[in-house]
């Protein structure tokens, strides 16, 4: 397929958002509201990781601006040798299920990912509270549960289909088909608020051909393209190339705005493209 094949294209459930097109400038400041439209290749890793960072959040975060911060651990201290952690838990705070966060479901996932190497033991201590023992002492513990794939799922369920995920993130699955396509939709209220989740829905498409996925960015199907080289975008439009034309992972329209500093850990802005990044 040379050319885009609207027919094949638009019966992936990713329809109805991918008819409008952006065309905007970008805006100093992230914009609340929108469709964010995403073109990745298919090989299954670029489509996971936005759809995780969509749905699911973990303990702390790294943020655009390089600091780390709580996400879903509000506070965290260390014995004087940093062996054993302590975190505090947000309080209230829901699952796409309804189900409300506790530290059983912390346990639960930290346990499903083997994490961290070298932990003794992990110990629920009240609802919203939750103890780390180490082996031997490691004062980046805190960075290290930032890791975008230690995410936190109901019931320690981070294994679970895409169009299953339960998370507490920003977005909700609305319709996802493994290594296909994924869309999903904010949430009315979250404990990110003002910080982050600015689009009102998310739609991402797997698009095998490079050149099939510069078109659907040219022509005004996606907003944002996985692409390995300018080709096809130069000279043909307005667009932004990250990290740069001569070493890209990603294009985009000068419509989708992005955070002043972009995670380079894992794909996708360390999979929070859909949280961090807006359409103007």
């Amino acid at each position: 397929m040379t050319r885009i094949d609207r027919r094949a294209l638009f019966t992936s459930g990713a329809a109805a958002a991918l008819l409008a097109a952006t065309g905007t400038s970008v805006t100093a400041a992230p914009r609340r509201g929108g469709v964010l439209r995403l073109a990745v290749p298919r090989d299954g890793k670029m489509l996971e990781s936005v759809a995780r960072g969509a749905v699911y959040d973990t303990l702390t975060e790294i943020g655009p601006d390089g600091v780390l911060k709580g996400e879903l651990a509000t506070s965290w201290r260390s014995s004087p040798d940093a062996r054993v952690w302590h975190f505090q838990l947000r309080d209230e705070v829901p699952f796409h299920d309804g189900a409300v966060l506790n530290a059983e479901d912390v346990a639960a996932s930290l346990r499903a990912h083997d994490f961290p190497d070298g932990c003794l033991g992990i110990k629920v201590i009240g609802t919203t509270q939750l103890q780390l023992e180490l082996v031997k002492p490691n004062s980046d513990l805190p960075y290290l549960l930032a890791d975008p794939k230690l995410i936190i799922a109901r019931a320690g369920q981070i294994g679970a289909p895409l169009n299953a995920a339960i998370g507490t993130g920003v977005y909700q699955v609305s319709q996802a088909q493994e290594g296909r396509h994924f869309s999903a939709i904010r949430l009315a209220q979250h404990f990110k608020d003002g910080q982050a989740g600015w689009v009102d829905r998310v739609e991402v498409i797997t698009i095998p051909d490079a050149s099939v996925r510069a078109e659907a960015l040219r022509d005004g199907y996606v907003d944002i393209a996985a692409l390995p080289e300018p080709k096809g975008l130069l000279h043909r439009g307005e667009f932004t190339y990250h990290p740069s034309a001569h070493d890209m992972a990603l294009a985009t329209h000068a419509g989708v705005g992005l955070p002043r500093r972009i995670g380079a850990r894992a794909p996708m802005d360390d999979g929070r493209i859909v949280q961090r990044w807006w359409v103007a």
